[in-house]
């Protein structure tokens, strides 16, 4: 059999080539929009892609079957629940598909979406949105959050019923949103999974629901749009970005933050796209009607920014440029100069993390508002005082500060080090504390 794991590290979101390779046939299960690395994996290993498997509906990328459809005229199988308006064939429980004399059993497994599959072929089970490495899926993306819940609670004690020695390997790592807590393994096996993932311990459903459904963790950003990108028409190629000019749209600075501070188009947003999750963090910051152009330090890194960003659902961008009047900056605060900054009172410190992470230990004083929100909170965050934003590293304190300026706020990042840089200095850090607790 072949086996292939072919992993996007930008959205954390794995797809899977399998096949025969004495018959020189493949299927592809859950590609993404760039399908060039599968098709050049398929010539690599000297296989044809005959057919292209869906586990669901994805919420957080767009899916390349159309692509694959289009260009190449593959069948595509998804279950029947998904109610796609695209041409396919249904899947239901128990199906075989083939692949030369290879056989992928699909296996209903309702719960993150209502048509959600798994695939098991010869000990290799996709798990896809469901059975995460130390995880399960989130089940409040498609339905009720205690329905989905119950649907995941039955579906996973289907999955346990398999031998210990069947490998997992599932939808996503570390990084995405389509779950909690999900380890960067690439893989592991029902029996490890059995034994070390504690949702998979609970016994009984409403214990299940419980724990699944507390507090709502942030969605897959465009999540509507993207899903009916993926549920409707084929998505075809995008066309190659073009030239634009600043007034084309709202600036997306695609450059380094460093770049950015030291001299931007007013009201741009800066999102580096060689910084992880950079999808993810543009569907943040960026409104689904508004035309977007990119500042980019080459046309390089306008195409790579493009790709990107289709890849989330922003398929209409209204071109890029490289050169143009400069004239806002912004000056960064190191580690060093915090302290007194926050003993003078002359600032503002907004913790720009998510809501577990500031849980844990955060700086006394500071506010706390995550960077994803800031564009909607705009000047109202504003009192008078320069605003410092911080978060673990840089990364997310520096678009937030972009957002602020935007919006005519005097804003200021901590580039270097943030949170994990102040701890290791001293710092005083507080943790958050429950009533009773």
């Amino acid at each position: 059999m072949i086996f292939r794991q072919l992993i996007d590290e930008d959205l954390g979101c794995a797809s899977y080539l399998v096949g025969d390779e004495d018959a020189g046939e493949a299927l592809l299960v859950d590609p993404a929009l760039a399908i060039e690395q599968y098709l050049a994996e398929a010539e690599r290993l000297g296989v044809r892609i005959v057919r292209v498997l869906e586990t669901h509906t994805h919420a957080d990328h767009v899916s390349g079957h159309g692509r694959l459809a289009l260009e190449h005229d593959l069948p595509v199988s998804i279950h029947g629940e998904a109610g796609a308006e695209y041409p396919h064939d249904p899947l239901s429980d128990g199906e075989e598909v083939p692949a030369g004399s290879l056989r992928v059993r699909c296996l209903h497994t309702p719960g993150h979406r209502p048509e959600h599959c798994c695939f098991l072929a010869e000990g290799c089970l996709l798990t896809g949105d469901s059975l995460f490495v130390g995880a399960v899926a989130r089940p409040d993306l498609a339905v009720e959050a205690r329905e989905g819940a119950e649907g995941l609670f039955h579906s996973l004690r289907r999955l346990l019923e398999l031998p210990d020695d069947i490998r997992v390997f599932p939808g996503h790592i570390a990084g995405s949103l389509c779950g909690a807590g999900m380890s960067s393994d690439p893989s592991s096996t029902i029996g490890a999974e059995r034994a070390g993932n504690a949702l998979l311990a609970i016994a009984t459903v409403q214990q299940f629901i419980g724990e699944t459904t507390g507090a709502p963790a942030p969605r897959p950003p465009n999540m509507e749009r993207i899903v009916d990108l993926n549920r409707g028409p084929f998505v075809p190629a995008q066309r190659p970005i073009g030239p634009g000019t600043a007034d084309d749209g709202i600036v997306l600075d695609v450059r380094p933050a460093e770049a950015f501070a030291a001299g931007h188009v007013p009201g741009a947003l800066n999102v580096p796209v060689s910084g992880s999750a950079f999808g993810t963090k543009v569907g943040f910051v960026l409104r689904d009607d508004e035309p977007v152009v990119l500042h980019a330090a080459s046309p390089d890194e306008a195409a790579r920014a493009a790709d990107r960003l289709h890849a989330v659902g922003f398929l209409e961008l209204a071109g890029y440029f490289t050169a143009a009047e400069e004239t806002e900056t912004v000056e960064p605060v190191s580690v060093d100069d915090l302290d007194g900054l926050l003993e003078s009172g002359r600032i503002d410190l907004i913790d720009v993390r998510e809501a577990e992470e500031r849980d844990a230990g955060y700086i006394p004083g500071s506010r706390h508002i995550p960077y994803r929100l800031l564009r909607a909170y705009g000047a109202s965050v504003a009192n008078g005082r320069t605003i410092v934003t911080i978060c673990e590293s840089g990364a997310r304190a520096a678009i937030a500060a972009s957002v602020l300026v935007a919006a005519g706020v005097d804003a200021r990042p901590v580039l270097r080090g943030g949170i994990v840089e102040w701890e290791r200095r001293g710092g005083h850090m507080v943790e958050f504390r429950r009533c009773g607790s």
